[in-house]
């Protein structure tokens, strides 16, 4: 089984969500919120670090996976996002865990079917996929969405690969 460690970065709150995964069954082992609103920027790119770095310490994933940056309508938030992500995938590659990086789109497609879902459709769909008992907090949510998103990414990868293997076998015959 694989564990996968998601990131939903942000400057006030970094959600995190830790699952593990084989083939099609999901389990839940953790996930929550990275706080920094009360502290200047650069303490909380720190503290990023420092939050993504123990939990890969104490969960040991097999990846990482990150939401992409998206084009915000205010420049300032998203270089600051930027900022953020760069802390988690720092803290990531010093501890050699490979990282994946998806779009909104691409993590919404994955766990609730369509691309153009709000937050409460990805909320909802996060608590059946792994059954929870109870609604993550939205960062959080997002954060096992994104591990979701790559477990369902690497499925895929595996299901072509064999299909690529059974027609270059079929070729040789």
């Amino acid at each position: 089984m694989a564990v996968l460690l998601g990131i939903d970065p942000g400057s006030r709150f970094t959600g995190y969500g830790v699952i593990q995964h084989q083939g099609a069954k999901f389990q839940y082992l953790g996930s929550g919120c990275i706080k920094l609103a009360d502290h200047d920027f650069p303490m909380r790119l720190k503290m990023i670090y420092q939050g993504v770095s123990q939990l890969i310490e104490q969960f040991s994933p097999d990846s990482f996976a990150i939401e992409q940056v998206f084009m915000a309508h205010n420049p300032d938030s998203a270089l600051k996002l930027g900022q953020a992500r760069g802390a988690a995938i720092v803290a990531a590659t010093m501890q050699e865990v490979p990282v994946h990086e998806y779009s909104a789109r691409q993590i919404k497609q994955a766990v609730v079917g369509t691309g153009g879902a709000n937050k409460s459709q990805v909320q909802e769909m996060v608590k059946r996929i792994l059954k929870l008992p109870g609604t993550p907090q939205a960062d959080a949510a997002d954060a096992l969405a994104i591990a979701i998103c790559h477990a369902h990414s690497e499925q895929n990868l595996i299901r072509l690969a064999g299909n690529a293997k059974k027609t270059v076998r079929g070729r040789l015959r």
